[in-house]
């Protein structure tokens, strides 16, 4: 009772306060001391900051990662795997263990240069689907073990993982295969954009695909089929012209034995058609535009030829004509527009209105590879890498 008495008459207030400040400066300087031992290299950092790394994750730390690397612009070659450092999402962001990683022809612009990477050295790769290994502190709407997949920006999908925007993945359904939706999100999406916004297809229309047993060409020949135009398909050979007939093609035209543009005046009466879809660019383009009627539209969302040369206005007064340079990232840049976009993907997948053909598979380490192919035109359908140790 005296030790009690003795601290009751202690506690006046001035004495009060005079330790609430000791106190403060004593947390304040210990603060410091873990702010500026947090701010030094990781490898001498105290457990203070390991602690403090692993609060704000699911996982616990950096690790390394297989990804393919492009440190000079050039042909497949320039494509290297390396070890490379992954970190802890932050805010708005998960990590990602791809499964599967589709393949684009905008992969190879990046590659060569025709499309500028913001910087050197970069991860090639567009779109991917795995499964959340982490997830950045506060976020909701997302958790570990989820099967997600995007498409579009960040580059970087050429990896075994890889950190994305959260707003950028898109929940994949378990009726759609990992495989099948890393295959097709970029091309469906894309395919989605052009047929249902940039040019709204209609029964009745007649339609011209460029390349229509490529990736996208496909889904735009089923797709536009589905939605009751009249589908005419260009191709590169017989053996093409086979699987455009499969995916809803009315008429094939193969390019290196007649013209295109003759076929279409021919197949359409002179009248030419609502809509040409020009993937090719610089070795169609220039006929794309003579094919086109009357207030018609050429939509020209790729150069695997080349760039195409530039078109002056008189060209499209002639016709009153629309031409249109579109890219998926405009049309997906809302959060609802990619979720209502790809919703619309995959459940034309589990509808039967779109078959997805993955008619190749690489191993991630040979994404060189399945570029030079997918350039000389040997490849069909869509085209997957598949992490190193992963099952093909």
């Amino acid at each position: 009772m005296g030790i009690v008495r003795i601290q009751s008459r202690r506690l006046q207030p001035h004495l009060l306060l005079n330790s609430f400040l000791t106190i403060q400066h004593s947390i304040h300087r210990l603060q410091q001391r873990h702010q500026l031992n947090f701010n030094k290299p990781k490898s001498t950092r105290s457990n203070f900051a390991t602690i403090r790394t692993i609060s704000t994750s699911s996982s616990s730390s950096s690790a390394m990662v297989k990804a393919i690397r492009v440190h000079e612009l050039g042909g497949p070659e320039v494509m290297k795997m390396e070890d490379v450092e992954i970190g802890e999402p932050k805010d708005g962001e998960i990590r990602v263990r791809n499964k599967a990683i589709g393949v684009n022809f905008i992969d190879v612009y990046f590659r060569t240069g025709a499309y500028k990477a913001a910087s050197i050295p970069f991860t090639p790769g567009m779109e991917a689907v795995g499964v959340v290994t982490a997830v950045g502190q506060g976020l909701t709407g997302r958790q570990v073990g989820d099967i997600v997949a995007y498409a579009g920006f960040p580059m970087g999908a050429y990896a075994e993982e890889q950190i994305l925007p959260a707003e950028k993945v898109v929940p994949v359904p378990s009726s759609v295969d990992p495989v099948v939706a890393a295959s097709v999100m970029l091309k469906g999406l894309t395919a989605q954009f052009l047929l249902r916004r940039c040019f709204k297809v209609e029964s009745g229309h007649t339609v011209l695909v460029h390349a229509a047993a490529g990736g996208v060409g496909s889904l735009l020949c089923q797709w536009a089929n589905a939605l009751g135009a009249t589908v005419i398909g260009t191709v590169s050979t017989s053996e093409k012209a086979a699987q455009a007939k499969e995916d809803g093609c009315h008429h094939v035209i193969v390019s290196k034995q007649e013209s295109f543009v003759e076929r279409v005046a021919e197949i359409t009466s002179g009248e030419g058609v609502e809509v040409v879809y020009d993937s090719v660019g610089k070795d169609t383009l220039q006929g794309s535009l003579e094919c086109v009627k009357i207030r018609g539209h050429l939509v020209c969302f790729g150069q695997s030829s080349g760039a195409p040369d530039p078109v002056p206005l008189s060209a499209l007064a002639v016709k009153s004509l629309f031409l249109t340079r579109p890219s998926l990232m405009q049309y997906t840049s809302k959060r609802d527009e990619l979720l209502e976009a790809a919703g619309e993907v995959f459940g034309n997948i589990a509808n039967g209105v779109l078959r997805v053909r993955v008619n190749h598979k690489y191993p991630l380490s040979q994404a060189g590879q399945a570029h030079s192919d997918l350039e000389t035109r040997k490849t069909t359908g869509s085209i997957v890498l598949i992490p190193d140790g992963i099952e093909l």
